[in-house]
């Protein structure tokens, strides 16, 4: 059977989660929906949903941080309105040298759209994209 026939989930790891619970719960606004251990760290992993189900595994281990690529991107129908929201949590928006944001931290997209990019607390990259 082909993976496409799963769903499929991220997953970051993170050097404290606590620190990684005050960022995506409290900044992001993400609803875990389950916590459980993470390797000998007793609750130290959280599945957090989004889009209607589970999509974000969040763990501590040792590796955080060590990953400079976008882990995940959220599509989103009003990129204004979420860049916002969340910078007024206490997201900060990257900007990356080279590539013309406007005042939010919002770029082009190639081929279309435009889009944002954040960083957690151990430096693990999330996009919001939106197609207008």
């Amino acid at each position: 059977m082909p993976l496409s026939e799963f769903h499929l989930r991220a997953s970051v790891a993170v050097s404290d989660i606590r620190r990684a619970i005050a960022f995506y719960e409290g900044k992001l606004g993400l609803r875990a929906l389950r916590s459980g251990p993470s390797a000998a760290v007793p609750d130290g992993s959280r599945v957090y949903g989004s889009g209607g189900g589970p999509a974000l595994n969040v763990y501590q281990s040792v590796t955080a941080g060590t990953c400079r690529a976008t882990v995940a991107v959220w599509y989103v129908d009003d990129i204004d309105q979420v860049v916002d929201e969340l910078a007024a949590a206490g997201v900060d928006f990257a900007r990356y040298d080279g590539v013309e944001h406007d005042a939010r931290g919002i770029t082009a997209r190639a081929g279309g759209g435009r889009i944002a990019w954040f960083r957690d607390p151990d430096g693990n990259t999330f996009a919001l994209e939106a197609d207008v």
